[in-house]
């Protein structure tokens, strides 16, 4: 086993994970998720849930829960919100009442896909489900409940506002989700920006052609924990969280910019009281585009340094798709199984990588088996808003 390194005090207050849930194409449940991300098994399939016809691009990482190919409803996002809260909730021991507990999620696009489907087709949606206070007051009694915006890397920003409010006494368990689902405008934009049209996410690889979207959900439970990476009740604790740092370089409305990146990174190394060479696990965020790719493996050269090539990356995205505002959260997610487990999945598809990710110890093909203490989490969104997460595995 990995011995633990020395490392510093986190900046943040003892926080610990005591629930996971997740719903993504490849699998309902966190260990169904994990077991398909291990086994290297895709989502990618014909896009189901409206015509293929006006569009370049033929394939998605979509959950195949429409009622039939062609066709779709509202209140999917919803749905998959609520399954992911209940699975985390449940792993806690919260139960199903969170009339005490905060819930932050971050997304996207909210319920647009149902806005999209009552606008043009009449379907029976109540527009006040586009915010998911509502559902989530009617399922868990939950009051206090804050969505976020902030493209890709929205979970993540939400579990940052969840520490702050662990850190400011106000709450001493936060729920925080992510979630998103496929929308037709949204997936039009992306038809039209790709010089050439996708039909698999590819991260890091020379002949990637772009990004394809993929749908699902993510939930924690996070809660103070004692000091000794406990939690205070005795719940099973599944993993601690060092850091999440956030920025917002504001550099371009869709490129990423290589140095408000490496500052995120340099952010939650800084927070967590870790250095590059104590991060033994990297979930890249690996979207596929042109841009991004290369301006993330830069940016990590640039913090690693002479380290780079030491901790083993992935890149979860190549089986789920870009699941947008849920995205970092589900990383977390498969990064903490992964420090739980010591199975590391692999990045599928990757044949040539690029320069900038050359030296990189990426997992390619199939899972690998470590026993990494650290794990460091990315997540990238529009406009430059960047957060980046640290985790720690819990101790036995």
């Amino acid at each position: 086993m990995t011995p633990r390194p020395a490392l510093a005090e986190s900046a943040l207050p003892d926080l610990v994970f005591t629930g996971l849930g997740a719903v993504a194409s490849i699998g309902t449940g966190v260990d169904e998720v994990f077991e398909a991300l291990c086994a290297g098994r895709s989502g990618r399939a014909e896009l189901r849930g409206f015509d293929r016809s006006g569009f370049r691009a033929q394939h998605a990482y979509e959950i195949d829960d429409r009622p039939a190919p062609g066709t779709d409803e509202p209140g999917r996002a919803t749905r998959w919100l609520i399954a992911a809260i209940e699975e985390a909730a449940r792993g806690a021991g919260l139960g199903e009442d969170l009339s005490d507990v905060p819930v932050l999620i971050g997304t996207g696009l909210r319920e647009l896909r149902s806005a999209e489907l009552r606008w043009r087709d009449g379907a029976d949606f109540d527009m006040a489900g586009l915010h998911f206070g509502t559902a989530l007051r009617e399922r868990f009694g939950a009051v206090r409940t804050h969505t976020f915006s902030n493209a890709c890397s929205a979970s993540l920003y939400a579990l940052a506002l969840g520490c702050d409010l662990l850190a400011a006494g106000t709450a001493d368990t936060v729920v925080v989700a992510g979630v998103d689902t496929l929308t037709e405008s949204m997936y039009g934009l992306l038809d039209r920006v790709h010089m050439e049209a996708p039909d698999v996410l590819r991260p890091f690889d020379r002949d990637r052609k772009g990004v394809l979207m993929g749908e699902g959900a993510a939930a924690v439970v996070l809660r103070r924990g004692d000091r000794t990476g406990s939690a205070p009740d005795g719940t099973a604790v599944r993993g601690r969280l060092r850091s999440v740092h956030v920025n917002c370089d504001g550099y371009h409305v869709t490129a990423p910019d290589r140095d408000g990146i490496a500052e995120a990174v340099r952010g939650a190394h800084r927070e967590a009281g870790v250095k590059p060479q104590d991060i033994g696990l990297v979930m890249l965020h690996g979207t596929g585009t042109l841009l991004n790719d290369e301006a993330e493996a830069a940016a990590i050269g640039d913090v690693f340094g002479p380290e780079a090539g030491t901790p083993l990356m992935t890149a979860v995205k190549s089986m789920t798709g870009h699941t947008s505002g849920g995205s970092g959260l589900l990383s977390l997610i498969v990064a903490l199984k992964a420090l739980e487990s010591g199975r590391i999945p692999p990045v599928i598809g990757l044949r040539e990588p690029i320069d900038e990710a050359a030296g990189f110890r990426l997992v390619r093909d199939r899972e690998t088996t470590a026993r990494p203490v650290l794990a460091q989490v990315d997540a990238f969104g529009f406009g430059g808003v960047n957060a980046v997460a640290v985790v720690e595995r819990a101790a036995r």
